[in-house]
């Protein structure tokens, strides 16, 4: 039989069943260690990933096709990722519905389920998931809305013919440990005690740094600290906004937008809605992506010790970059 008569769903099933014997076999020639928590981690072109990622990035590779009106919200976890996806959402979206709307999307979903992880979400278990369903990007207004844990590196190959605009938030190590630790302790099952007495979770370090981006431009990529966010929130949503080509107008300052997109996207606010305390995704409850987001949070639950040891992995592995903490 002649491939062009084999019925389309076949040839791409089949297709699929190759690309997964084929990412079998790369996954088996890795290199791994051990996480905290007792899970595989593979190295792959320099960074570690879950085994579960790692099948994704394939079919990534095969048939994401950004384009340029595409936004990445790009984070290492517990990072204040579900906060600048609901910024970002709220900004590129308020032309369509009002920051005043009673029905406004992010009072009734997630912030996870409105920009969804390209790895974790889409192409996890598909190598041509359904897209249509998120806002066409040929209206440079309603931008496609993703999000990704990933390097820069696994995505330069789908980015590569159309770059889009990648928005990447990094916040203090020790906090991000210090969150994460809680936030695997609330959706694990797994109890680890007092964080302190807990040398295991000083080996995420090795991990946490493996998804800074290399911002080689501007107009491209925008990095944020989540440090900068809380301690100067206007300013810095300002800065977002123009970056995504949808900078508050004269008009809308002064009727106080910023302050009202800022409070819907609070944590507070978020919190306390119904869908955040009552729903859940993919095993993890909403309500567990919300906990104190302060800054500084670390120092009620390191040693010193600790705190000399991550101080130094951190500063090897940014040396050079000009980042300091």
């Amino acid at each position: 039989m002649d491939e062009k008569d084999i019925p389309r769903n076949l040839r791409e099933e089949e297709e699929e069943e190759n690309q997964s014997e084929e990412t079998k076999i790369l996954i088996s020639s890795l290199p791994w260690e051990i996480d905290y928590l007792g899970n595989k981690l593979f190295m792959f072109q320099g960074y570690w990933y879950y085994e579960d990622v790692l099948k994704s990035i394939p079919n990534i590779h095969s048939s994401f096709q950004s384009q340029e009106t595409d936004i990445i919200v790009a984070s290492f976890y517990k990072s204040g990722t579900t906060w600048l996806k609901a910024l970002t959402f709220a900004l590129v979206q308020r032309s369509k519905h009002s920051l005043e709307d009673h029905h406004h999307p992010l009072l009734s979903h997630n912030p996870h389920e409105i920009v969804p992880y390209l790895e974790l979400d889409l192409y996890l278990n598909s190598s041509k998931p359904d897209l249509t369903k998120f806002i066409s990007s040929s209206s440079s207004s309603s931008p496609r809305l993703f999000s990704t844990h990933m390097s820069l590196d696994a995505l330069k190959l789908p980015l590569k013919k159309s770059p889009c605009k990648v928005v990447y938030v990094c916040r203090n190590v020790k906090d991000v440990l210090v969150s994460l630790w809680c936030f695997l302790n609330a959706n694990k099952g797994v109890e680890w005690g007092d964080f302190s007495q807990n040398e295991k979770i000083i080996r995420a370090e090795n991990y946490s740094f493996k998804a800074i981006f290399d911002l080689e431009d501007p107009k491209h990529f925008l990095f944020m600290r989540y440090e900068e966010l809380k301690a100067e929130p206007r300013t810095q949503v300002k800065r977002l906004a123009e970056f995504l080509d949808c900078p508050f107008t004269k008009e809308e300052e002064d009727n106080g937008s910023v302050d009202k997109i800022l409070e819907l996207c609070s944590l507070s606010n978020l919190s306390s809605l119904e869908i955040n305390k009552t729903g859940s995704l993919g095993g993890v409850d909403y309500e567990t992506y919300f906990r104190k987001g302060q800054v500084g949070d670390w120092k009620s639950y390191m040693t010193s010790e600790m705190v000399n040891k991550i101080d130094m992995i951190v500063e090897e592995k940014l040396k050079g970059s000009g980042l300091k903490f």
